[in-house]
Order: C-alpha cells, then sequence, then structure tokens
C-alpha cells in the first residue's frame, strides 16, 4: 500500500500540526516496511548523570508511533495515542542522536499497534523498546 504522505511531506505537516515539536526530530527513512526517525541531540534533554531523559526517549517513541500511521492514513491530526509501554533497557549517552526504528504492525479502521525500537546512534544494541496502540478517527 503505498503511503499517503510521503517522506518529503511528513516533516512539513508534523511542523504545521505540532509547531511545537519543530526542530526536535529528523525522518532517516519513511517507506511502507519502516520508519526511522531521531532525536535531535539537544542539551535540554538531558538529565543528571549525563544521559538522555526518560520523557525525551518516550516522547521519540511517541511520534515517531504518530508519524508511521499518519503516512499510511493520510492528514488525520486527531489521531491519538490510547495506549504506550515502553521498557528502558540502557543509559543513552549525551551527544548523540537517538533513533527510532518503527513498525505498524497492524493497522485496522479504529485502531494502529506499533513496535519501536530506539537506539543510540551508531550503536546497535536497543536503548528501549515501546508498543503503542492509536486510535484513528472514524470517517464521516
Amino acid at each position: 500500500m503505498p503511503l499517503k504522505i510521503p517522506h518529503e511531506e511528513m516533516m512539513p505537516y508534523l511542523d504545521e500540526v505540532f509547531p511545537e515539536v519543530k526542530g526536535v526530530f529528523g525522518i532517516d527513512r519513511l517507506d511502507e516496511d519502516l520508519l526511522v526517525m531521531r532525536l535531535l541531540q539537544n542539551d535540554r534533554y538531558l538529565r543528571p548523570g549525563g544521559t538522555v531523559s526518560g520523557p525525551a526517549m518516550f516522547s521519540l517513541a511517541d511520534v515517531s508511533a504518530y508519524v508511521a500511521v499518519l503516512a499510511r492514513i493520510g492528514r488525520e491530526a486527531l489521531t491519538v495515542t490510547t495506549h504506550c509501554s515502553i521498557d528502558f533497557m540502557r543509559k543513552p549517552p549525551a551527544g548523540v542522536d537517538v533513533i527510532a526504528e518503527t513498525r505498524v504492525l497492524k493497522l485496522g479502521r479504529s485502531l494502529a499497534v506499533l513496535d519501536v525500537l530506539l537506539f543510540s546512534e551508531g550503536d546497535p544494541k536497543p536503548l528501549a523498546h515501546a508498543s503503542l496502540t492509536y486510535s484513528i478517527p472514524p470517517k464521516r
């Protein structure tokens, strides 16, 4: 199934519907199989001890799931998170981007189920794993 919002249109659309995240994230890959999105390194995401904070990583997982769903269903800005579970496994180092690899496991009429793995750029060992469910607005 071709994407309804292609890679080159996604960040401008995200900036339009969520201007508060402008400049926070970047998209490396967006296709039918995988979304690779990054939290751009910034010292404001660090917590004491020199590691990226859990809320910043949660934000990346949530926004990447939102983007993956919208890419498939189109401009439905009122699509919302209904469930998120995240397991933090490693501390990400400061000074590098955090990368999300997001896969849509199921896309139905009213719900989408997604899987997100987070990595420190350049490190193959996952930092965190998230499972998310999104509610898709009904067609009128």
